[in-house]
């Protein structure tokens, strides 16, 4: 199969992933066996960026692979963090020759690796991790294949993010029907210890409320209580002074 042909179909295959229940962790899998296909890496791998800035190995395309991005990240230094840190790509063509991270040269070449592509996977001024090619060869890949493996990375930061939009979004949802869920019970609750105590609607929101706080407690559970009648009227009477 010609590689423009295997290029194509990596693209759709990327592209199929976007759908409901998006397992992230098999995406970022499929990202890096393929661009280790693609072109002529011995491996692939990506990391992604954690909450606290740091990075973390998400996907590799061998166990190979994911041993030199742990050693990279244990010894804080190697061109997948510069890539992630930059936002910019970082070429190594030959690590014999350009070795500006010894410890992390010393490592890949006695794994067999000689230049390494480290791309970052950002979306205008975000980066959120890197893409990673090893190779065991020296040189440069061609512009034009630097170019589609970024626009692999570019898919796979789009596909991340827009599943981070969803779950941030659905979380809200969520939150809010269950704000407005409460609000429901607690205008029920109101109601009910109105008409038992011959209090206005605000008094009777200010007791739940005073008894919420004072047994630390969330409205939504003294007020379900009130209405099944399993808080008691005296208790809910503020104390006489």
């Amino acid at each position: 199969m010609s590689t423009e042909r295997l290029l194509a179909q990596a693209f759709v295959e990327l592209a199929d992933t976007l759908v409901a229940d998006f397992d992230v962790v098999d995406f970022l899998h499929t990202l890096a066996h393929r661009t280790a296909e693609l072109f002529e890496a011995a491996e692939a791998g990506v990391m992604l960026g954690d909450q606290r800035g740091g990075l973390r190995v998400m996907a590799s395309s061998s166990e190979r692979a994911r041993l030199l991005e742990l050693f990279e990240l244990q010894n804080e230094q190697g061109p997948c963090l510069d890539s992630f840190r930059t936002g910019k790509p970082v070429n190594a063509e030959d690590l014999l020759q350009d070795n500006p991270w010894p410890l992390f040269t010393a490592e890949a070449t006695e794994a067999g690796i000689r230049s390494v592509h480290s791309l970052p996977l950002r979306f205008r001024s975000e980066t959120i991790g890197a893409l990673n090619l090893f190779r065991t060869a020296p040189g440069m890949l061609a512009q034009e294949e630097l170019e589609a493996a970024q626009a692999m990375a570019d898919i796979a930061t789009i596909s991340i993010l827009q599943e981070r939009a969803l779950r941030e979004a659905k979380v809200l949802a969520d939150q809010l029907q269950r704000a407005l869920n409460s609000r429901v019970i607690i205008e029920q609750a109101k109601g009910v210890l109105a008409e038992r105590t011959q209090v206005s609607l605000d008094t009777a929101f200010n007791m739940i409320r005073s008894y919420a706080r004072n047994n630390n407690q969330r409205l939504h559970d003294v007020a379900t209580a009130v209405v099944s009648s399993l808080i008691s009227i005296e208790d809910l009477k503020p104390p006489t002074p």
